[in-house]
């Protein structure tokens, strides 16, 4: 029974048919021990930056970051702060902290069955049982021995940050931070001899998108860690470049930009200043802001170019859809909603300037699936300097993998994409988000396999690839 239960766990979101589920676990086989490199997520750095760091308890491990397990929760009623989530500013006594906890985990529990046949499901129970040893599915009857079992595992050595770390094989991991970042993580990481290879990522939104929410304070830090005020888009420009130099000597490779659209447009400096200098006074419109930042973002590309840092372009989500949950709870709660995305006409003019330059790596990634096919693969496969990123939130799914290979693969050619990255806060996630992405590209591959569209060698290599050389090279890790 053990065998058969290993047997059928080894095959698990492999293709069904016999011949090409043969050739998959082949493929699978091959590059399920590979390295893991995450060169996009959300890991808070602090957990690696002390030796001694815990994930504290199990509902602040698996529930509390992942928005993907609050935003189906709330949608079936039930609060926030039911689910262990303080409000913005709001704290909780260490006497309640594990009672809460206890009862966040319960009831997560509870409604556990929410999420068959989901992502979040396969993460969760992949993650129980992978990482922790715990075959037995998590339900209402068995809550409290599942929470206290990781409680009592949480404590151990071995399963803190940094073991875990070691232990999933990760070879490379980014952290996402903002542009003013002092990077103190970063650097506790450095000065403790730990070989762990943790880097930042330059963010540089909060200041970029003159509309975000505290706007100006983000300014005012940035302005105090270059130790100059900011009072024109040149010294804005300057500040940002500054920034860019400190990422890169603490190992940064990329930046990020997460936009709703992916407009882009090159105004003079008297424009570009009169809009900074409206926003400076309170007073910048949504086109103000529409305009500044597709003006940063072709920028902000240049400074790539010169700098080498992978530029990481995020495109289609309105963040914060609901007003309610953001004013109380703040960002990152599950409410971020995907719109309709276009990418030919809004880059051109990015791509006029920087699209034929291969000094620029420019990642797209997109939340419109239907952009795939029709133009985020025929950008791919022409313009030296555009890459197309992975399957991203609400698709870094099975079924949502299978749709991006065959949508852009065919016509940006494999090696036009960026291969895989994580995009996780949720730590434990790292491991199993991987495995998902080598075995859905080892049973894509296999399919090509039997239909004699390229050879098992030829698949093996590519397999390879999508695993493990793509996210390396693309990512400039070496």
């Amino acid at each position: 029974m053990l065998t058969e239960l290993q047997s059928i766990l080894a095959d698990r979101y492999l293709a069904p048919d016999p011949a090409q589920r043969r050739i998959a676990r082949q493929l699978y086989d091959e590059v399920a021990g590979l390295p893991i490199v995450s060169p996009h997520g959300h890991v808070d750095p602090r957990l690696l930056a002390d030796p001694a760091a815990t994930f504290g308890t199990p509902t602040e491990l698996f529930l509390i970051p992942d928005h993907y397990i609050l935003r189906m929760l709330y949608s079936q009623g039930i609060p926030m702060e039911s689910l262990g989530v303080r409000p913005s500013g709001g704290r909780s006594s260490n006497n309640a902290v594990e009672a809460d906890h206890r009862r966040a985990w319960q009831l997560f529990a509870d409604n556990v069955h929410l999420f068959r046949a989901t992502p979040s499901g396969i993460w969760l129970a992949d993650g129980l049982r992978g990482v922790f040893g715990i075959e037995e599915s998590l339900s209402a009857k068995n809550a409290g021995a599942v929470y206290d079992e990781l409680s009592e595992k949480l404590g151990r050595p071995e399963f803190r940050p940094r073991a875990l770390f070691e232990r999933f094989g990760v070879e490379t991991l980014c952290t996402t931070d903002d542009a003013s970042d002092p990077l103190d993580s970063h650097r506790a990481i450095r000065a403790s001899g730990w070989a762990g290879d943790v880097r930042p990522t330059f963010r540089p939104d909060g200041v970029v998108n003159l509309l975000a929410a505290g706007w100006r304070d983000r300014l005012d830090a940035l302005a105090a860690s270059v130790g100059r005020e900011i009072e024109s888009t040149a010294a804005l420009i300057a500040a940002l470049e500054e920034r860019r130099a400190f990422f890169r000597s603490m190992g940064a490779v990329a930046t990020d930009h997460g936009v709703e659209t992916a407009y882009t447009e090159s105004l003079g400096e008297a424009e570009a200043d009169a809009i900074f200098m409206r926003a400076l006074r309170g007073r910048a419109t949504p086109d103000d802001a529409r305009r500044f930042c597709g003006h940063m973002l072709i920028e902000l590309a240049r400074m790539s170019a010169e700098d080498g840092l992978v530029m990481q372009l995020h495109v289609g989500s309105l963040r914060n859809h609901n007003a309610a949950i953001f004013e109380h709870f703040g960002a990152d709660k599950g409410a971020d909603i995907p719109v309709a995305a276009e990418f030919t006409r809004n880059l051109k003019p990015l791509l006029d300037r920087f699209g034929n330059d291969s000094r620029l790596r420019l990642i797209l990634f997109t939340l419109d699936e239907t952009t795939y096919g029709r133009e985020l693969a025929p950008l791919a496969g022409h313009y030296p300097a555009v890459r197309i990123g992975p399957p991203w939130w609400f698709f870094d799914s099975l079924n949502g993998m299978a749709r991006y290979f065959d949508a852009v693969i065919e016509t940006a050619g494999l090696y036009n994409t960026a291969g895989f990255n994580d995009d996780t806060r949720a730590f434990c996630s790292i491991p199993v988000r991987h495995d998902l992405w080598r075995r859905a590209a080892s049973s894509w591959l296999a399919g090509l396999v039997v239909r004699d569209i390229v050879g098992l060698s030829d698949a093996a290599d590519m397999a390879r690839e999508m695993a493990y050389g793509l996210a390396k090279r693309t990512y400039r890790l070496g």
